[in-house]
């Protein structure tokens, strides 16, 4: 069998290569027939992010374009990779139209500018940061089962309940709100709408969920799940709402049926949401 090849590559904030080490050595256990290319991008440092726009857009296009590399795994999230997407997406090569992209949180940015574009296989899932959660390393293991054999078995439940099958898209809502109204936002007509959020106070996903309701954008999706929204910071006073009771009065505005909880998010629990029909 042909060793899959996997180049990670950091567009918003830097690993450390400690963490890269160990991302590595876990990968080695869990399919060793697997390579691990981490760019040298990723330890860079310039402020906030992983190097300046410039060389995070450099490394992203060095990776894409190799027809020798099978997938893009994004590093981590934090903040940054909007601020490349006007470098990189002119640029991107016949390569770069065969691979698989995987992450989530700001990687949305990206991901939603791929998907809008239709180029490669957009993926929604656990990034290389989460060699720090205490779960023994599941969350790698399920990013890595789905990079290498397109495991079902890692899928939110929702797309593998069997029936009928309609397409998906996930996205942290900050993120989404954000694409809201520019070019990058790809078009979710059909498609089941599948947000989360973290660190955010309840009237900020308020509000955020208020420009969800009134784009008119978004007024084709077949519906919302919810996902995570964890590490609420909290009100004074208490917002009095709780999150599934926001998401589903916006739903109410944008004329969308709310389909429920999902296992996506800022979490252990984070599965995989292909873009489309997983």
């Amino acid at each position: 069998m042909a060793a899959v090849k996997i180049g990670i590559v950091a567009p918003a904030r830097p690993i450390t290569q400690v963490q890269a080490d160990r991302v590595q050595a876990l990968a080695a256990l869990f399919t060793p027939e697997v390579e691990i290319a981490v760019h040298r991008q990723c330890f860079a440092s310039e402020g906030h992010f992983a190097g300046s726009d410039a060389v995070r857009a450099e490394a992203f296009l060095n990776y894409a374009n190799d027809p020798g590399i099978d997938a893009i795994w994004f590093a981590r999230g934090g903040y940054g990779s909007n601020r490349i997407l006007d470098r990189v997406m002119p640029q991107l090569g016949p390569a770069a139209r065969t691979k698989t992209y995987l992450g989530y949180s700001d990687m949305g940015f990206l991901l939603g500018a791929l998907y809008a574009r239709r180029i490669g296989h957009t993926v929604h899932g656990p990034m290389p940061l989460e060699i720090g959660r205490a779960d023994q390393g599941a969350s790698i293991g399920r990013a890595l089962a789905w990079l290498v054999n397109k495991d079902c078995r890692v899928l939110e439940p929702s797309l593998d309940a069997g029936g009928e099958r309609r397409p998906a898209a996930a996205f942290n809502l900050a993120i989404l709100t954000s694409m809201i109204g520019t070019p990058w936002l790809p078009d979710l007509t059909d498609h089941v709408l599948m947000i989360e959020d973290v660190s955010e106070p309840l009237y900020r996903i308020d509000r955020m969920l208020f420009q969800l309701g009134n784009a008119t954008q978004l007024k084709g999706i077949a519906g919302v799940r919810l996902g995570m929204v964890s590490d609420v910071v909290e009100n004074d006073p208490p917002f009095g709402e709780t999150p599934e009771f926001i998401v589903r009065r916006w739903c109410d505005a944008l004329g969308v049926p709310y389909l429920g909880r999902a296992a996506i998010g800022h979490g252990a629990g984070n599965m995989v949401v292909p873009f489309g029909i997983a």
